[in-house]
């Protein structure tokens, strides 16, 4: 196609290239001829090509609609030269894209809290409605979780001992380990009413004995002719795959997360030319919808300004300036340290006070809530310090959100280490007599039963973490919504109606995912009781959100920080996985209690399992663990992710060079508009002369 012939062919008929009406399009054919017209825009009409090829060469055609329009019927009635498998090969792909559209159009519009996530990003921006896409993700893989363990621990266990089928293998006690069978978990005699309360909110007494805990589990084995069923065995590979569909989730929610940010460029000036150019949505329908589609993207072009404001002011610091800034930050980085050590062995302390503590009044309720209050409080204030000293710091939003993310994560996660750390040196004896844990391999004494002992103090501090979220609402949020609303003093007028500080509220979900993965193995149903927290959560947060909360003075972008919020997430499966391992592999099992009381470690039920196999599953299952398999599986991974980290780098320089091509585009375009404005300029000077 010549397009300068076309316009001078079209400046000859009077300023307007001479089109073929769309009837007569329909029945002009290109003739075969060794030259072509050039005095119009030419269109391929070689039927070897394929079709988006075609569609898209009309696409870039400067013709008339009326005429690709008649071009594109034309298209439709050609008839192409291709075989069966080629017909049946496009037909096919035609219908997987058009499943693939109507599908993932009828999962979006059924998703949960679809309308409700839509009104909270037009009212607050992408960075809150971030925090609410990551709780319902939350819901989601709790739920999911839930199945998992009710499919393969908790249904069999009901219908086994429901009929009372299958073998109970017997524990075989030797001379002298009598005592480490003794455990006792039923309430003995009358109790009081107010003594259920106490158990509902520790987890003992009544609900001890139960199948929410590790300890009413027993190693039944059940086989038949045709059929077997070993609990022991299913109850730890439900765990093990409990936490691999987990990382499983987080890790394709991450790619996707890194898929936004890298389209976007991950800076201002990637999402201000998306957000400019693409970014509204032309179906909405009604006031309401485009109202709310214009606040996100003031709330979005607010972030970007933020983020370019930040950065000049950056640029602009002299020497002496930097160096101050960065000695400021390194002092102010020290006081967080000791603040967040201070709290660790606040944390030591209580924790060991509270296991060593006997009684059955309010006062040991307390007691026992101990770990979970001082946890909870060391939460609560080191952030808010920590905030205030980040206030110092003069990083950009974003950055400021990331260091907030990651020095909360790091207390909090730490902190239920801290506890770990405790429970496990009371448990091994690490911290007590070592005569106690002679007999049975653990300190049997203090706990007869210890995996429903962790699975309790798990539990505790799920229910706290709840209890704080529904207490801080309506004893602190609404009070201080009605106190700005109805007092005149300047005092409260400046303080005004609380910010939803995102950071806070996203650790405080990764904190209590992270103790479900933590008492999955010693309190099998925590998943089920997860998600009805956070759905319980989440209808609080958006009430106080909306009745109590104003729009946050510095917003932040959400594409990079969906991904840290994920990335914070990994490491609470990490720390929850280390607690998994050292359980399986390193403490004596209860003999008192569990599907495990006969065995020296958890994990030796699955060579015990495995030697019961039959002799082709164990020849297959030894070749896959053997070197001939691994070691080329490895060397086709290595080669495999070679080859991914070369295509990321080659994507990598191509979108830097047209990045770079762009900004020579636009100088160029402001030196030939500069150039434009001095020739007028320049003109009406001479004009005004003569």
């Amino acid at each position: 196609m010549d397009w300068n012939g076309s316009q001078r062919h079209g400046s000859a008929m009077g300023g307007y290239p001479s089109y073929p009406s769309p009837q007569e399009s329909l029945r002009l054919r290109r003739r075969p001829t060794n030259v072509a017209d050039q005095s119009s825009p030419q269109f391929n009409w070689n039927p070897d090509r394929k079709e988006d090829e075609r569609r898209q060469d009309l696409k870039e055609l400067p013709l008339p609609m009326a005429l690709k329009k008649s071009i594109w019927q034309v298209q439709q009635m050609k008839i192409p030269a291709v075989s069966r498998w080629q017909s049946w090969k496009m037909q096919k792909s035609k219908t997987l894209k058009r499943f693939r559209e109507s599908s993932g159009g009828a999962l979006a519009y059924v998703a949960l809290w679809r309308r409700v996530l839509q009104k909270i990003g037009g009212h607050f921006g992408g960075g809150v409605q971030s925090y609410f896409l990551f709780l319902r993700f939350l819901v989601v893989l709790n739920f999911l979780s839930f199945l998992l363990i009710a499919s393969f621990v908790l249904v069999p266990s009901i219908v086994f001992q429901s009929h009372n089928s299958g073998n109970n293998n017997t524990v075989n006690i030797s001379a002298g380990k009598e005592e480490c069978t003794t455990y006792d978990p039923n309430p003995q005699g009358l109790v009081h009413f107010y003594t259920y309360f106490i158990d509902l909110l520790t987890g003992t007494g009544f609900m001890e004995y139960s199948y929410l805990f590790y300890g009413y589990y027993n190693n039944t084995e059940v086989i038949t002719n045709d059929f077997s069923y070993n609990i022991p065995l299913a109850y730890l590979l439900t765990a093990g795959f409990y936490f691999i569909f987990c990382l499983i989730c987080i890790v394709i929610r991450m790619g996707s997360a890194v898929r936004i940010a890298v389209k976007t460029g991950g800076k201002a000036v990637g999402g201000y030319s998306t957000l400019v150019f693409t970014g509204w949505d032309y179906g909405l329908q009604g006031d309401r919808a485009v109202r709310l589609k214009q606040n996100s993207i003031r709330y979005q072009l607010q972030v970007d300004l933020e983020e370019e404001r930040i950065k000049l002011k950056a640029a602009s610091l002299t020497l002496a300036q930097i160096v101050g800034l960065y000695s400021l930050r390194a002092f102010l980085n020290l006081i967080v340290l000791a603040l967040i050590g201070g709290s660790f062995y606040g944390i030591f302390l209580a924790t060991e006070f509270s296991q060593g503590y006997q009684g059955t009044d309010f006062v040991s309720l307390v007691v026992e809530y101990l770990p979970s209050i001082v946890i909870t409080a060391a939460n609560f204030l080191v952030p808010f310090l920590c905030d205030q000293i980040a206030l110092l710091e003069r990083h950009s939003p974003s950055t400021t959100v990331i260091l907030a993310l990651l020095r909360a994560v790091f207390l909090r996660m730490i902190s239920l280490g801290v506890l770990l750390f405790t429970l496990w040196s009371q448990i091994t004896c690490r911290t007590a007599e070592r005569g106690t844990c002679q007999p049975c391999g653990y300190n049997h004494t203090l706990y007869p039963c210890w995996e429903t002992r962790v699975g309790q103090e798990m539990y505790k501090l799920a229910m706290f973490d709840f209890i704080t979220v529904i207490a801080v609402m309506i004893l602190v949020e609404f009070p201080r919504r009605m106190v700005v609303d109805h007092c005149s003093c300047k005092l409260v007028k400046f303080v005004g109606r609380q910010e939803f500080v995102v950071p806070q509220n996203v650790l405080g979900l990764v904190y209590g995912q992270t103790v479900v993965w933590v008492g999955a193995l010693f309190c099998p149903l925590l998943p089920v009781i997860n998600t009805v927290k956070f759905v319980i959560i989440f209808y609080c947060k958006r009430i106080t959100l909306f009745y109590n909360c104003r729009p946050a003075d510095r917003t932040f972008r959400s594409t990079s920080s969906n991904f840290f919020f994920l990335l914070v997430l990994l490491f609470g499966w990490m720390l929850a996985c280390l607690t998994l391992i050292y359980s399986v592999a390193v403490i004596h099992p209860s003999m008192s209690c569990g599907p495990f009381l006969s065995l020296t470690t958890m994990w030796r039920v699955v060579p015990n399992s495995f030697y019961s196999l039959s002799d082709t599953t164990r020849e297959f299952l030894l070749f896959i663990g053997s070197q001939a398999f691994s070691v080329p599986l490895f060397m086709l991974s290595c080669v495999v992710l070679a080859y991914v980290a070369a295509l990321a780098s080659v994507y990598g320089q191509s979108v830097s060079l047209l990045r770079a091509q762009l900004k020579l585009e636009g100088r160029d375009k402001k030196f030939l508009v500069k150039q434009i404005e001095e020739l007028s300029s320049v003109t009406k000077r001479r004009e005004q002369n003569f």
